[in-house]
């Protein structure tokens, strides 16, 4: 009969709780673009706001929407790995 170690499935352990931490990361960054979208929308037509307030949310919740990206990219990788056993 074959057994895992108890060091080996630690550290599986540990490469899941990683990937779902990036995971979480993920979508708290999705939820930024999603605000700083928001809040782009609701300066539009607003004489008070500067103009490159808009411009720059924008380019903003871009690079939050890119992170997220990396961010789902980077726990698939860990969870590959972990899959792959090492």
């Amino acid at each position: 009969m074959v057994t895992e170690s108890p060091r080996a499935t630690a550290s599986d352990a540990g490469l899941l709780a990683r990937a779902g931490t990036l995971r979480s990361d993920a979508e708290l960054m999705e939820e930024y673009a999603r605000r700083l979208r928001a809040t782009a929308a609701a300066l539009d037509g607003c004489q008070a706001a500067p103009e490159w307030s808009r411009p720059t949310l924008e380019r903003q919740a871009v690079a939050c929407s890119t992170a997220a990206q990396h961010l789902r990219t980077a726990a698939e990788a860990l969870l590959a790995h972990a899959r792959a056993g090492h």
